[in-house]
């Protein structure tokens, strides 16, 4: 699903713009408790060639072309010059990796920090990222020549080909102890790796999460420096497959498997030697895990080993999975796909994902063309999975929301024949956004129609969406209640369940102006460097509602403002989630200092200031508090 996201996002960028592309945990299938997110960005316009013969496959005029020279770097490190004027070194026009990062921390919006080749930070205070910016190769590296002709069992040959097809990336780190640190640009195999975890068959990607687990709860979370990481781990089980040394990967062999890639693990601790699964010749031990330090961790891990598997009951997230076979080895561990969870536990989950990448940026007409087009391609062809399908079908319905009020902005000023042209297209592509998303996307429909005056049609379309949200089997988030959700929806498709019994938070883009009383903290979050405000359904509902009866019945505003009041101040998290209380609040209080209750507006702002700041509206906030305080 993350793939189907990526493809959709990256095949509809212009030339000139940069790809962006998720890899770590999250792309390889782990959803682990505090993982970070790791983002790669590249330039479309930029490519890195191993030769000069290779610049006849590009327009020169269009794209800035890279050379590598490996001469003096040690394996699996490079320096990079651009055959255009940049910073001289050798006669030579250098590309810096230090000043490189460096800049790129400097352009953040958001407080970073230099972190190897990364820069990291976090998103809303809550979830931590590590951002490379790199660039990219079409061509596989000559130095990895060698791991071609290792693949003789493993990956099979339509994945080592696809692996080769799409070369490799470059981020902006040197080798500590090369002659060149500053200037010198790691190889990074990101994208391969991915492939590799998607080769893995079940028990195998099982092994590799308790590779994880040891690492980061019984290793790291008892040496004070953390001189084994994820990659090192991922490292061993792409050696232990290769080279065979375990005929079955299946659910009797998973202890095994964990215990042989450990032991290899120790060897290389214990030798200082740990080979990189592409480039042997890199040793990504050298100037980390020497000297005293290699003998430390080796002690460490060698009174582990004494332990034998026992030592994972060390581990609080699977001591219980796996203390009942420690107690009696004739029992296995189930690692059956379809046997793990229930069906609710899996929507639950799914539907967590695909509005987690229900995120494509489309800022014009064409580029939401240019989406779907992709996502029609996507969706005809004769290998598109069950999961593809449900994320496209999201995708669709976000493109053609985007699309409706890109083209209402773009067609406003034209004359009245175009512009109601133009209005009949987007109202058609919001009521079809409705069929294929889920059951809050018809207030997308509303916001539309309030934006146009037309304040009946959207306190309708607002009516029968808040009876369809109070229905007790709708989930939203991780709240819903089990029994009438299975009554309800209970061995459907996911594409009815969605439909039909699926709410999730509105998105509005920071570019687009949905709402005139939301402009200020849509365009104080785009200052600070986030593309979209995300709001309850049913707090944006109530807003609508209130701001509609403002011009047909003012009677009724106040019920409705005290309904938002009640939901906003006595909500247990059942329709307001913790993360997006600011945003509640502050809406809470805009409609509270439209109706003129200044001082409930004020408290109202103070309480927002006071949450979990994740939409980035504080500025939104405390411009409208002196506005308030002016007017009193």
């Amino acid at each position: 699903m993350v793939d189907t996201w990526d493809k959709v996002l990256n095949q509809v960028k212009p030339s000139d713009e940069i790809s962006v592309m998720v890899s770590g945990s999250k792309r390889e299938g782990l959803r682990l408790e505090g993982s970070d997110v790791d983002v790669m960005f590249w330039p479309n316009n930029h490519r890195v060639i191993w030769e000069l013969s290779q610049s006849q496959y590009y327009n020169t005029h269009r794209q800035t072309l890279i050379l590598c020279d490996c001469t003096d770097s040690p394996p699996g490190y490079t320096l990079l010059y651009l055959l255009s004027p940049s910073v001289k070194m050798n006669n030579r026009h250098y590309i810096s990796s230090s000043i490189y990062r460096e800049n790129i921390c400097s352009l953040s919006k958001t407080k970073s920090v230099s972190n190897g080749p990364c820069v990291s930070g976090s998103f809303h205070r809550q979830v931590e990222y590590d951002h490379a910016h790199c660039f990219i190769c079409d061509f596989w590296p000559p130095s990895a020549f060698s791991w071609i002709e290792r693949c003789h069992s493993w990956p099979q040959p339509h994945v080592v080909d696809d692996i080769v097809q799409n070369g490799c990336h470059f981020v902006a780190i040197g080798h500590k102890l090369g002659d060149y640190e500053d200037h010198e640009w790691r190889i990074s195999f990101s994208l391969a790796e991915q492939k590799l975890m998607n080769a893995m068959n079940h028990c195998q990607f099982l092994t590799y999460g308790l590779l994880k687990f040891f690492i980061t709860e019984i290793i790291n979370n008892e040496v004070g420096d953390k001189l084994l990481c994820s990659y090192h781990m991922k490292t061993a089980v792409f050696w232990v497959i290769q080279q065979n040394t375990i005929p079955h990967w299946c659910p009797q062999n998973l202890l095994k498997g964990f215990w042989v890639c450990f032991k290899l693990i120790l060897k290389w601790v214990y030798e200082g030697i740990c080979p990189n699964f592409f480039i042997p010749d890199n040793n990504m031990f050298l100037s980390k895990i020497q000297g005293d330090k290699q003998h430390q961790l080796f002690i460490r891990l060698y009174g582990l080993y004494k332990m034998g598997l026992a030592f994972l009951l060390h581990s609080s997230s699977i001591r219980s999975y796996i203390i009942n076979v420690l107690n009696n080895p004739e029992l296995t561990i189930c690692t059956e796909e379809q046997t793990l969870i229930s069906e609710i536990e899996f929507d639950r989950e799914l539907n967590r994902e695909i509005h987690h990448f229900d995120a494509l940026n489309n800022f014009n007409i064409q580029q939401c063309m240019n989406s779907l087009k992709t996502i029609n391609e996507m969706i005809v062809s004769p290998i598109v999975t069950q999961y593809q399908i449900l994320m496209l079908q999201k995708l669709t319905a976000s493109v053609l929301q985007n699309s409706a009020f890109i083209l209402y902005t773009e067609t406003y000023t034209h004359k009245n024949k175009l512009r109601y042209r133009a209005d009949k297209i987007s109202c058609f592509m919001l009521k079809l956004a409705a069929k294929f998303g889920c059951i809050s996307d018809m207030l997308y429909t509303a916001v539309y129609y309030y934006k146009t005056l037309r304040y009946m049609e959207a306190l309708s379309i607002i009516e029968m969406t808040k009876v369809t949200l109070a229905q007790p089997y709708v989930m939203y988030e991780y709240n819903v209640d089990t029994e009438m959700y299975t009554e309800a929806v209970g061995g459907q498709s996911w594409s009815t369940k969605i439909n039909q019994a699926v709410a999730g938070n509105i998105r509005l883009l920071n570019r687009i102006h949905y709402i005139s009383e939301l402009i200020p903290e849509q365009q104080f979050s785009l200052k600070n460097g986030f593309p979209a405000l995300y709001i309850p359904p049913m707090i944006l509902l109530t807003m609508l509602e209130i701001l509609c009866y403002r011009y047909v019945n003012t009677m009724r505003v106040q019920t409705a403002l005290n309904d938002l009041q009640t939901l906003v101040h006595y909500d247990q998290g059942h329709l307001i989630p913790t993360l997006y209380r600011d945003i509640s609040w502050q809406i809470l209080g805009i409609c509270q200092q439209v109706t003129g209750n200044l001082q409930a507006a004020l408290y109202s702002y103070q309480q927002s200031l006071r949450q979990v700041p994740y939409n980035i509206i504080q500025t939104a906030t405390q411009m409208r508090m002196v506005q308030i305080e002016f007017l009193a």
